[in-house]
C-alpha cells in the first residue's frame, strides 16, 4: 500500500524558506517587513532562525532586484551544510 503525504502539513524547513524566496518577490518582501511573523511558519532551529535574520539584515542595502540571489548566496552554506 503507498504512502501519501500532505507536504502542507509537513513542517516548513529552511530550504523551503530559501526556495520560496528565490521565486516569489512578494514572500521576500514579507519576510524583510515581518521576519517574526513568516519565521513562526517554518520548523528551524535557533542557528537556521539566526543566520536567517543576519541574512535579512544584510539585505537592507542591496538593490531591490538583487536581493533574491544576495539572501540565496548569504545562506546556501547553512543549507549545505
Amino acid at each position: 500500500m503507498p504512502v501519501w503525504y500532505d507536504f502542507r502539513a509537513m513542517p516548513q524547513r529552511l530550504p523551503e524558506l530559501i526556495g520560496r524566496a528565490m521565486i516569489d518577490p512578494d514572500f521576500l518582501a514579507d519576510l524583510q517587513r515581518s521576519p517574526e511573523a513568516v519565521l513562526a511558519k517554518y520548523e528551524l532551529s535557533a542557528d537556521e532562525r539566526s543566520t536567517v535574520l543576519l541574512a535579512l539584515s544584510r539585505l537592507a542595502q542591496t538593490p531591490a532586484g538583487q536581493r533574491a540571489q544576495a539572501f540565496q548566496s548569504a545562506l546556501i552554506r547553512r543549507v549545505a551544510t
